[in-house]
C-alpha cells in the first residue's frame, strides 16, 4: 500500500486529495491518504461565516467561472443547483473624496475604445489626449517578463494608468504595477499591441469576449463558498482527515519514504507528501539551508477584510453600484469596498445592507492598524463609511479577518524562483511536492487546477 500525506487543508489541499480519490477508484489502486490541516475547519481563506441572516466569506468572496477547472469541479460534486452568479452592475473608483463610475466600455479600467477613453470623469484633456499616443507608438521593446505597469504608462500615459487603471489591478493582483510582470497579469495585452498597433483597438477589437465573460463572471453558493469545501469533506470519508494540527518537520527515512511529524505526538509515514501550506510554513517545515535562499524570494502581502451589516435596505446606495476602489487624493482609509448585498443577493436574506471593506498591506495606514484592537478596526470603518457613502447608524453584525502575510505576491523575480526550487526539491527531496497559489497562481481555480496536476502526476509515478 503506497501512503500519500497533504499538508494543508485549503482549496489546493483539498482539491489533490479529491482527484486523487477519483483516479484511486478509477485504477483501483491500493493507496492510503492522509490530509492535515492545523486549522479546526478546512477551506483555508475559503470559510462562510453565518450570522443574523448575513453571509460572510472571510476570505475569498467568489469564484471565476471561466476557469476551466471550475465548472468540471461543480459537477464531478454535484453542486450545479447550489451554483449562484453575480450580479452585475457599475464599479466606482472614489477619488478627491468622490464616487466616479468606471466607464462600462473598458476592461480593468483600460477603455476600449476612444469614445470609452473620453467619458471617463477620472482623468483630464490632457490625460486623454496623452493616451490617444497608443494609437500611434508601436512596440519594439516590450516582452511579457517586462513590468506591466511601465508598458501601460508608455502607451497609455501616467495619468490614465495612475487614476484609472492601477487602483483596478491593483486591487486584483495586489502589488506595485510597476512590480508585476505582464506574464502574470494580463499578457494578452502585449499580443494585443503587436497585432493590432494599439491596446485600445485590441481590446476593442475583443470587446464581445470580456463582454461576455463580464456578465455572470463570478460564482458562489446559496449557502456561501463552504459549500464547495464541505462537499469535498463529505466525499473524503473514506481518507484520514485530522484537523486542528500543526505539521512540524517532514524527515527523509531513506529511500523514497519521510516521515510526517505532527504537533500532537503522532509521527505518519508516507510514500509522497504534498506541501499546499503558504511557502513560510513549507520552509519551516522542510528546514533545509540549501532551499532558504529560493524561499526568501518568495513574498506575501497583508489584508484586514471588515464586514459591516446594517439593520437598513441596501436601496440606499447608488444605484446599480456594486462597490468602489480606492484611489489617491481620497478621505477614507481603506483600498476598497464592496456592497456584498447589492452584488450577492444570496448573502442578506432580508435585502439589508452588507458591505466588506478591505484595508491592504501596501496602504500607508496599514502598519498603525495591523496592531489595532477589532473595536478600533470597526470605528475607521465606520468613518470610511460616513465619507463615502454619506451612511450613519450602528452595524448589527460585525466580522473583522487578519490575514497577515498570507496573500501571495508573484513580482518580477517570481518564475525565476520557481524554477530555481524546483530543481532543488527534485534532488533534495524526491517526491515531495509543492503546491499552491505560494507557486502556481492565485485565486481559486489556478489552484485547483494545481491540484488536479499533482494528483495526477502522483498517480501516474504510482501506476
Amino acid at each position: 500500500m503506497k501512503k500519500i500525506v497533504v499538508v494543508g487543508g485549503g482549496i489546493t489541499g483539498l482539491s489533490v486529495m479529491h482527484y486523487l480519490h477519483l483516479l484511486k477508484n478509477e485504477k483501483a489502486l491500493d493507496m492510503e491518504m492522509t490530509l492535515v490541516e492545523s486549522n479546526d475547519y478546512l477551506g483555508g481563506k475559503i470559510h462562510s461565516v453565518y450570522e443574523d441572516d448575513f453571509i460572510m466569506e472571510v476570505g475569498a468572496d467568489s469564484i471565476v467561472a471561466r476557469h476551466e477547472s471550475i465548472l468540471p469541479l461543480v459537477e464531478e460534486l454535484g453542486l450545479q443547483k447550489e451554483l449562484v452568479y453575480n450580479a452585475t452592475g457599475i464599479s466606482y473608483i472614489y477619488t478627491n473624496n468622490e464616487l466616479h463610475a468606471i466607464p462600462a466600455d473598458s476592461v480593468f479600467g483600460i477603455p476600449t475604445s476612444v469614445e470609452s477613453l473620453e467619458s471617463s470623469s477620472l482623468v483630464s484633456g490632457e490625460g486623454k489626449q496623452e493616451a490617444l499616443k497608443d494609437l500611434e507608438l508601436t512596440n519594439e521593446s516590450f516582452t511579457k517578463e517586462d513590468s506591466i505597469g511601465s508598458f501601460l504608462k508608455y502607451f497609455l500615459g501616467e495619468e490614465l494608468v495612475e487614476k484609472q487603471v492601477a487602483p483596478v489591478l491593483s486591487g486584483v493582483y495586489s502589488g506595485d504595477l510597476d512590480k508585476l510582470t505582464l506574464e502574470t497579469t494580463l499578457p494578452y495585452l502585449i499580443d494585443y499591441k503587436n497585432k493590432y498597433g494599439s491596446i485600445i483597438k485590441g481590446l476593442g477589437a475583443n470587446k464581445e469576449q470580456f463582454q461576455k465573460s463580464a456578465n455572470k463572471k463570478f460564482i458562489s453558493f446559496k449557502n456561501g463558498l463552504s459549500t464547495l469545501i464541505n462537499q469535498i469533506e463529505d466525499e473524503l470519508k473514506d481518507s484520514k482527515i485530522i484537523k486542528g494540527v500543526h505539521t512540524k518537520k517532514i524527515e527523509k527515512k531513506g529511500g523514497s519514504e519521510y516521515s510526517v511529524y505532527l504537533s500532537d505526538g503522532q509521527i505518519i509515514e508516507a510514500d509522497y507528501v504534498v506541501l499546499t501550506t503558504p511557502h513560510q510554513v513549507a520552509q519551516e517545515v522542510l528546514n533545509n539551508e540549501q532551499l532558504n535562499e529560493d524561499f526568501s524570494k518568495f513574498k506575501n502581502s497583508s489584508l484586514i477584510s471588515i464586514y459591516l451589516g446594517f439593520d437598513i435596505s441596501d436601496e440606499q446606495l447608488p444605484a446599480e453600484g456594486t462597490g468602489y476602489i480606492v484611489s489617491e487624493n481620497s478621505n477614507v482609509k481603506c483600498n476598497a469596498c464592496t456592497w456584498t448585498s447589492r452584488k450577492w443577493e444570496h448573502t442578506s436574506k432580508n435585502n439589508k445592507l452588507l458591505v466588506r471593506m478591505f484595508y491592504k498591506s501596501t496602504n500607508p495606514e496599514f502598519s498603525k492598524m495591523k496592531h489595532m484592537s477589532e473595536e478600533e478596526l470597526v470605528e475607521v470603518a465606520m468613518q470610511d463609511i460616513q465619507h463615502s457613502l454619506k451612511l450613519d447608524g450602528k452595524p448589527q453584525v460585525v466580522e473583522v479577518t487578519k490575514w497577515n502575510d498570507l496573500m501571495p505576491n508573484y513580482h518580477m523575480a517570481h518564475a525565476e524562483a520557481i524554477k530555481s526550487i524546483e530543481k532543488k526539491m527534485s534532488t533534495l527531496f524526491p517526491q515531495v511536492i509543492l503546491a499552491g497559489c505560494s507557486y502556481y497562481g492565485v485565486g481559486i481555480g489556478p489552484c485547483i487546477k494545481n491540484g488536479k496536476e499533482t494528483a495526477k502526476q502522483i498517480i501516474e509515478k504510482l501506476s
